[in-house]
């Protein structure tokens, strides 16, 4: 967030700052959605919904899975939520007391911890190897799962690296974590967003996993915070009770917009999307090793590379603190993901931007680096 400010403070003093710290794509939101969002406010659709969802909103999301990922996922099972963050307050509230620990990936999304100690639990990183490509494997999550742990979290596609783990193998994770008495968390926000392979879901194996969505990434709905949780049917009563104290409900305009996002035109749209980020993330991975900067991970889904500049510095913080100032490309060091992986060693690039910007940073890079 400094690096950001001091950004955001250049660019106010007239200085050209390519962004590739931000994990917000540059598209606009789909025309579909903005207009069912028009109707329903010509409408009058602005009064409270039920504390998990619009009916119609939680089978739209519900029917999805079944036709379009083959996931047998009933809307019962649904709860919308005000982003994929109120899904994750909502999550680690129901399936932790206080003292519990959870297992949280490192490097992996840094606001994860702070919604485990908001529940009262105890954030417990697990180390990922680079040696590994900092994949989770059911071997390391069965080497730090502990006597009070009772969750652990993995993404798929996830941030900071991009890496996608098997669906059969997340499930079997799933089950392993039921065996011990506890629940494997899925970050499925980057879901659609995947390259190389279809999209992809826990769910389409069984119902052991709770799953988080959003709108946002996938849909181009970042403003709109709305998100969604999938989770076994015991346990949702408990989550819309939460739901009830703390949001009352999603915003009611939002769920009436997000129907849209499976109408025929908006996938297209969003499919169009997907096909250009794979081409700003081939243009990268083609680029970047021929400047000293290895891309580690699979890079196979989001919008994100996680780059080794331990050829060029000890200090990846310093590092994007001094390319921000010189070159005027904005970066995110390593530390925001975790402090068990070198994180010193790395840093995140988003391309959040155009084709042509992307090489333009790419040009600022190489003459950056080479008047080091």
């Amino acid at each position: 967030m400094a690096l950001l400010e001091r950004a955001q403070a250049l660019q106010a003093a007239g200085r050209d700052i390519l962004h590739l710290e931000v994990g917000e794509p540059d598209f606009p939101c789909p025309a579909p959605i903005m207009a069912a969002a028009g109707t329903a406010l010509e409408r009058g659709d602005t009064r409270y919904t039920p504390a998990a969802g619009l009916p119609a909103l939680r089978e739209a999301i519900a029917r999805d899975y079944r036709e379009r990922l083959g996931a047998p996922v009933s809307a019962e099972q649904v709860v919308v939520t005000p982003g994929a963050s109120g899904a994750l307050q909502l999550v680690m509230t129901a399936l932790l007391n206080p003292g519990d620990e959870a297992l949280l990936c490192d490097p992996g999304y840094p606001c994860n911890r702070q919604f485990v100690t908001l529940a009262g639990g105890v954030p417990k990183p697990l180390p990922l190897d680079v040696a590994d490509q900092f994949r989770l494997s059911r071997e390391k999550l069965a080497q730090y799962w502990g006597t009070a742990t009772r969750l652990a979290m993995v993404a798929s596609p996830d941030n900071p690296t991009g890496n996608r783990v098997d669906t059969a193998e997340l499930s079997a994770m799933a089950d392993w974590c039921a065996q011990q008495g506890g629940t494997l968390v899925v970050d499925e926000i980057y879901q659609g967003l995947c390259y190389g392979a279809p999209a992809d879901t826990v769910l389409r194996h069984g119902d052991r996993a709770v799953v988080i969505n959003s709108f946002s990434k996938y849909f181009g709905m970042t403003g709109w915070r709305l998100g969604w949780l999938v989770a076994p049917r015991e346990m949702v009563s408990a989550v819309e009770r939460l739901a009830q104290n703390w949001f009352l409900a999603p915003a009611t305009v939002a769920q009436h917009a997000a129907l849209a996002a499976f109408d025929e035109e908006t996938l297209l749209i969003a499919e169009q999307r997907r096909q250009l980020l794979d081409r700003r993330r081939t243009l990268l991975l083609e680029a970047l090793p021929a400047l000293g900067l290895p891309v580690v991970g699979g890079a196979e889904g989001a919008f994100y590379l996680y780059l080794d500049v331990s050829r060029h510095t000890d200090d990846s913080f310093a590092f994007c603190r001094d390319l921000l100032e010189k070159a005027g490309v904005a970066l995110t060091p390593g530390l925001d993901f975790g402090a068990g992986h070198d994180p010193h060693r790395y840093l995140r690039l988003a391309y959040t931007c155009d084709e042509d910007r992307l090489r333009e940073a790419l040009r600022r890079l190489a003459d950056y680096l080479e008047a080091r």
